[in-house]
């Protein structure tokens, strides 16, 4: 194993967290349409039972995704997490809001009422998904940092990144494309979370509203995605000599990669047929209620392609707007190799741990939710 290889393993890694990441806001995505699909109280109560027996996993691995870069590419951990904190500290904000009303929203003493506690969900279903969208689309758009590596011999200020302005991670929603990102993954999380629930809640009111809701948030998804894939293909990307280490901006880059990686191009195809399979399956049938499956499947096929597009093939996964040169790289921005030949070792217990996430996944979803489990089980 090289240290190159190593660079692009664990690319690869933080790659399919980020993605599974984006399948798991499915949990958000349900909340963010709490009210036109659960409608009446009951209702309400069967989607955020629903959505409550999975948020746990989608917050782990958000903070999973976070560490693993910490540990692979720190420059990056210390840059956008450090110098884009208010983007940052608000989707955590969000996230710890929803943690409160799962827990407090129908405990006795309760002074803002189970209300209260479901708009913070229905926040958190709209702010997470769109401020993550838009983080993720940064990988592409750029961001405005500067990283100055000569500060490190400053004993009094050994700060080598810093951000270009004061907005702090803000400015990146000034981009309309990051906009149309978000966007796009803000009615993704609300299509898988439909689907999700539409599957895991035996209730036909809730399936019914669930085949009607669905195409509000399929179709925008699919306008917004295709927009942004046409704009990914189309854009200069930014690229980096590979003898130099020089970062340089070079017309069509991100189709050049897919070119240059046709398995990461076909993992993408793939990925999106399966995501419109498991949507228009759904819309199509009245008895189809496992769309989630292929839907999400694809997801993580469809946003890990993207994401090694990103990183993979000589490209700046997080490229500098305010100094071209400070754009971080897979290997600018990497661990030494002792750390990653060890995380090396460590990671190969994945797919132990992925197992047993699939076993319990299974333990709790054996039993489909149902409005008499609400009124005698243990419900939120």
């Amino acid at each position: 194993m090289t240290y190159q290889f190593l660079q692009q393993y664990w690319w690869f890694l933080v790659s399919l967290l980020g993605a599974l990441l984006v399948f798991l806001m499915f949990v958000q995505g349900a909340n963010s349409c709490l009210r036109s699909l659960g409608w009446t109280d009951e209702g309400k109560r069967l989607v955020v039972n629903s959505t409550g027996r999975k948020w746990e996993f989608t917050f782990t691995t958000l903070v999973t995704f976070g560490g693993a870069f910490f540990a692979s590419f720190p420059l990056f951990y210390s840059t956008s997490f450090g110098g884009a904190y208010w983007l940052w500290m608000i989707i955590l904000f969000t996230f710890v809001l929803q943690a409160v009303s799962y827990e407090f929203q129908n405990k006795l003493g309760n002074l803002l009422g189970p209300r209260t506690f479901q708009w913070f969900l229905i926040l958190n279903g709209i702010v997470g998904p769109l401020l993550l969208g838009g983080a993720v689309a940064t990988f592409f758009e750029g961001s405005n940092f500067v990283i100055e590596k000569a500060n490190l011999t400053d004993l009094g200020a050994p700060i080598i990144s810093r951000w270009a302005n004061a907005s702090h991670g803000l400015d990146a929603l000034l981009n309309p494309w990051v906009l149309v990102f978000g966007l796009a993954v803000f009615f993704l999380s609300r299509t898988l979370g439909i689907l999700y629930v539409m599957n895991n809640v035996a209730d036909e009111d809730i399936r019914s509203r669930g085949s009607v809701r669905i195409i509000g948030a399929a179709i925008p998804f699919l306008i917004l995605f295709v927009a942004y894939l046409v704009h990914l293909l189309l854009k200069d990307g930014f690229a980096v000599d590979a003898a130099t280490g020089l970062i340089v901006m070079e017309p069509y880059k991100y189709l050049h990669n897919l070119l240059a990686m046709p398995i990461v191009l076909i993992i993408l195809l793939i990925g999106v047929m399966l995501v419109l399979y498991g949507v228009f399956r759904t819309i199509g049938s009245k008895t189809y209620v496992n769309g989630i499956w292929p839907a999400g499947i694809g997801t993580v096929l469809a946003v890990l392609a993207l994401l090694l597009c990103a990183g993979w093939n000589n490209t700046a996964y997080y490229p500098s707007n305010a100094d071209l040169q400070s754009s971080l790289t897979l290997a600018n921005s990497c661990s030494s190799e002792f750390t990653l030949r060890t995380m090396a070792i460590v990671s190969l217990l994945i797919p132990f741990v992925l197992g047993y996430i699939i076993y319990a996944w299974h333990s709790i979803d054996k039993k489909k939710i149902t409005k008499d489990e609400i009124a005698h089980g243990d419900a939120y």
